[in-house]
């Protein structure tokens, strides 16, 4: 049957237009798809800006390769990835991985296995916006290194060694050859930047109770002048340290919980910054004993630094508030945190319910005391239950292996640093 007439050049037409439109896709204005690339940045994850930068040449040219640039500029950096340790023996840089690791994004879920070749040699002592803080000859100077697990970048940090002149006697009982393993064995880390892009790190060393800094510019370690709080676990988030310290009141009656915060010394311009002194920590919040009886310590959910606590000895509720309310002096319990999932232990994170759907959402997973087992206490109900199945209830026995279980490992520091710091067999998590 003979087409209409006009039929062939009103398709041509709608094929012509498709094809223009495809291809000012293909190659729109640079300043444009700049715009769009920092827009995806801002308001996704890094691995979604690997993807717009693979969509076509002109968008790769047009976006900026975070290789190079991966710990140097902090919109790179993977914050919402967490190396998580393999399980069955298999540690991070165990031979067997043959220089690969394997990382979990926090909120997506998504799993990706990255070859790094440091951890042939380096152990991983803390994660920070998800650059890896690595230790290496922990026997004689204690190289520091972070590193950009996706991208290779390496920035150079002073040895580790560096602060035992100014330790005095504090390290004087263990042997030489382990005092940087024991100075390095409970680390949380902070990394800051001014606007010239200099970096600031600060250590808190939970072994002698110090804060330690050093710029990208600097050859050594400065170690704080005052003690600091590690009663609890210190949380790092935007390029601060917060702690928890509990104190007596002046009448002497009643303890109050302090939240403290430890700014980054301010650097100049040129990132010079080495002498300068650490300010001591500012007190932002307190809660009194009676509302908060024990502290389990701070996590960051979203954009918030929320404050975990049981309400009686017994610990038979939870309670959990906003940072941000208890500096205005309000003290307001939550029942939801959005659905996320917030793990406890020697570190602490939020996890999205979307990753485990085992868990409901609004919970907390800990070790409860009494007899021990993985559990998850809802905030909404004030439910306790396990947070896994009896299969994997005693850690990873051969047989079922619960993922919520390798996620709680996440927060178990020795988990991945074995053979370094500890004898600690990977095949068991001791509950």
């Amino acid at each position: 049957m003979p087409s209409p007439p006009g039929a062939s050049s009103g398709a041509h037409n709608r094929r012509r237009a498709t094809d223009d439109r495809g291809s000012r896709w293909a190659s729109p204005p640079q300043d444009l798809v700049g715009l769009l690339a920092s827009r995806v940045l801002a308001a996704g994850d890094l691995l979604d800006y690997v993807r717009f930068r693979a969509v076509c040449t002109s968008w790769r040219s047009g976006a900026a390769s975070p290789r190079g640039r991966g710990v140097a500029d902090p919109r790179f950096h993977p914050r919402r990835w967490m190396m998580l340790p393999e399980g069955h023996c298999l540690y991070p840089g165990h031979p067997d991985l043959r220089g690969h690791a394997r990382f979990l994004n926090l909120d997506t879920g998504a799993l990706v296995r990255a070859r790094i070749p440091l951890l042939g040699d380096h152990c991983a002592i803390d994660s920070v916006d998800g650059l890896l803080l690595l230790l290496r000859d922990p026997d004689q100077e204690g190289a520091l290194r972070l590193l950009h697990p996706f991208t290779g970048d390496v920035a150079e940090l002073p040895p580790l060694g560096t602060l035992l002149p100014q330790l005095g006697l504090r390290l004087h009982s263990i042997p030489a050859p382990y005092r940087i393993r024991s100075l390095a064995k409970v680390v949380c880390a902070s990394v800051s930047f001014n606007n010239a892009g200099a970096m600031t790190v600060m250590l808190a060393l939970d072994e002698v109770s110090r804060v330690a800094f050093a710029t990208s510019m600097d050859r050594q370690w400065t170690l704080s002048s005052w003690p600091c709080p590690m009663r609890y676990p210190p949380l790092s988030f935007q390029g601060k340290l917060y702690m928890v310290d509990t104190a007596s009141t002046s009448c002497g009656e009643n303890n109050v919980h302090q939240v403290l915060q430890i700014d980054p010394p301010v650097q100049d311009q040129d990132g010079e910054g080495a002498g300068r002194a650490l300010q001591p920590p500012k007190l932002i919040a307190t809660v009194p004993e009676h509302k908060l009886v024990y502290v389990y310590g701070l996590v960051e959910c979203g954009s918030e630094i929320l404050v975990l606590g049981h309400n009686d000895w017994f610990g038979s509720q939870i309670l959990v508030c906003k940072l941000s309310d208890l500096v205005l002096q309000r003290f307001i319990p939550l029942k939801s945190i959005g659905g996320s999932i917030l793990f406890i232990d020697e570190r602490s994170i939020s996890v999205s319910s979307k990753v485990l759907p085992t868990v409901k959402g609004d919970s907390v997973v800990y070790i409860h005391s009494g007899h021990p087992y993985l559990a998850q206490y809802h905030l909404g109900s004030g439910s306790l239950s396990t947070a896994i199945d009896n299969c994997s209830l005693y850690g990873r026995m051969p047989g079922p292996s619960s993922l919520v279980h390798h996620v709680f490992s996440c927060c178990i520091r020795n988990q991945w640093c074995v053979g370094v710091f500890t004898l600690f067999s990977f095949c068991t998590v001791s509950l």
